[in-house]
């Protein structure tokens, strides 16, 4: 049933407006250009401007209902009172404490269904591989099933998305959608943005997930503590107390999260190389194509293949077999289905391989932390040297930049600086902070350039990682998006160097 098919009260909907009247919903919007009729028009408080400057137009398109905070509503006041705005009798004014949190259950209460499973993950890294990863084992398992995250919708079902968590309309329309198709099982990608803005603050959660910490964001959070509560969130406010939380106790703040979980008495699955962790990595052997595993879980060990580059890899996939199992699913054969596992698009992806045998790798790496972690667990898996080609994307977190090319310095062999997605900012003066943090690096600011070069360094049992856009297929210059895919780049260079392009 679509949104025009039906009204709901503000009642039915979890909300009171501030004279208590009622009112009639027809629909629900963030954004005023997609009022209708009827419409409830969430007035949120934005980091640039709030909502509440639209309230207006909204009115005027139609809408029945405002929901806002108490600023929105004092700036909706002076509308009114100068007669920019319909006075409070023609509509309906919900006024509350967090406009955010109130939407997401509105949003939930108002599409009504969403899979009988739904698991989230969060972190500054490996997201979208758990994610994907619990989907690949629930397929494998014969349950149609779907990640939602930074690649859009995948599996069962599919569909493009805007952001890594969609702000609640869009999140529970998908989740109906994705539930009207009996499509019971979803993993789903929870940000630090999107937990901070309570958009899965309506979503059932059978249990949720936390990978890792480190700096990211910080253009966004005030603070690295606040970066770190945002995340906890998922574990304070949005996991049920029946639920299950799976933490990589390995990584920064994993303690300290299980620790928040517990307090909640939520059942906690640990995953690490300590002894006490229930899900136990024991050992690791790399090679060119993968990694043999080691691991034990309930007093018994197992081993298996991973056809997955990097050690972190086997953390990612244990914390998605811990995700499976906590759905419900029967331990043996959630192992089994990690043999079968193939890596996300741009994440440690095999991009390209040259005739003297040297591999080429596009990754997501975009932090300091991330690029360190990637060249890292490229290693043992490369008998020669490592080339890495990095860059810094504009109107982000500038305090990274030369973190970046420390990073990149410190465990690569040669680096290259190239251009990433400079936005509105010079290209050039992005470099060069990059290249304060590895003041021996080639600069080349064409991106397929620097491509082209590293494919041209490397020498047999070489290997080239290229980070920072992964499974991105264009370039952000100015206001332009231009076609660019790092994959795609890499099997031309190849191609081009190795005389196989006709």
């Amino acid at each position: 049933m679509g949104m025009a098919d039906r009204t709901r009260s503000l009642a039915e909907l979890g909300l009171t407006a501030r004279d208590g009247r009622e009112a009639r919903v027809t629909g629900i919007a963030v954004d005023s250009r997609e009022v209708r009729p009827g419409y409830l028009f969430a007035a949120l408080p934005g980091t640039r401007t709030h909502g509440a400057l639209f309230a207006p137009y909204a009115l005027r398109m139609g809408a029945s209902a405002i929901l806002t905070d108490r600023e929105g509503a004092r700036r909706l006041e002076d509308a009114m009172a100068a007669g920019e705005a319909p006075s409070e009798r023609d509509f309906a004014l919900v006024v509350v404490e967090d406009p955010r949190q109130a939407l997401a259950y509105a949003a939930a209460l108002w599409f009504a269904a969403q899979p009988d499973c739904v698991v989230a993950v969060t972190g500054t890294n490996g997201k979208t591989s758990v994610a994907s990863f619990t989907r690949q084992i629930w397929e494998h398992l014969g349950l149609p099933a779907v990640n939602i995250g930074t690649t859009g919708v995948e599996g069962a079902f599919s569909a493009p998305l805007a952001h890594t968590t969609p702000e609640p309309v869009t999140l529970h329309r998908i989740l109906a959608e994705i539930e009207a198709e009996d499509i019971q099982h979803a993993a789903m990608e929870a940000s630090s943005h999107g937990l901070a803005q309570r958009r899965l603050d309506g979503v059932r959660l059978t249990a949720a997930a936390f990978t890792n910490i480190s700096q990211d964001h910080l253009d966004y959070h005030a603070d690295f503590e606040e970066y770190f509560a945002a995340k906890a969130g998922l574990f304070e406010r949005v996991l049920p107390e029946d639920g299950v939380a799976v933490i990589n106790t390995d990584g920064a703040g994993g303690d300290r999260m299980a620790a928040i979980a517990a307090a909640r008495g939520q059942d906690v699955i640990t995953v690490g190389r300590g002894a006490e962790a229930d899900l136990r990595i024991e050992a690791q052997r790399f090679d060119a194509t993968g990694q043999d595993l080691r691991f034990s879980f309930g007093g018994q060990r197992r081993q298996l293949r991973l056809e997955l580059i990097g050690g972190f890899q086997a953390e990612n996939a244990l914390v998605a077999a811990g995700l499976a199992i906590a759905s419900g699913c029967e331990p043996a054969q959630v192992f089994a289905a990690l043999a079968e596992l193939r890596g996300v698009r741009g994440r440690m992806q095999l991009a390209a391989r040259r005739e003297n045998g040297a591999a080429v790798f596009v990754d997501y790496a975009h932090t300091p932390d991330a690029i360190a972690t990637a060249l890292q667990a490229l290693r043992p898996h490369v008998l020669g040297r490592i080339v890495a080609v990095i860059g810094a994307g504009g109107d982000r977190d500038r305090g990274k930049r030369a973190l970046m090319g420390r990073a990149a310095a410190e465990h690569a062999d040669l680096v290259i600086v190239t251009d990433d997605n400079p936005r509105s900012e010079p290209p050039a003066a992005i470099r060069a902070m990059v290249m304060e943090g590895c003041p021996s690096a080639l600069e080349v600011g064409d991106r397929a350039e620097a491509i082209l070069r590293g494919v041209d360094a490397l020498e047999p049992g070489d290997a080239l990682l290229i980070c920072g856009k992964g499974h991105e297929t264009g370039q952000i210059i100015g206001e332009q998006v231009f076609p660019f895919d790092d994959v795609e780049q890499a099997s031309v260079a190849v191609a081009a160097l190795d005389g196989r392009l006709t």
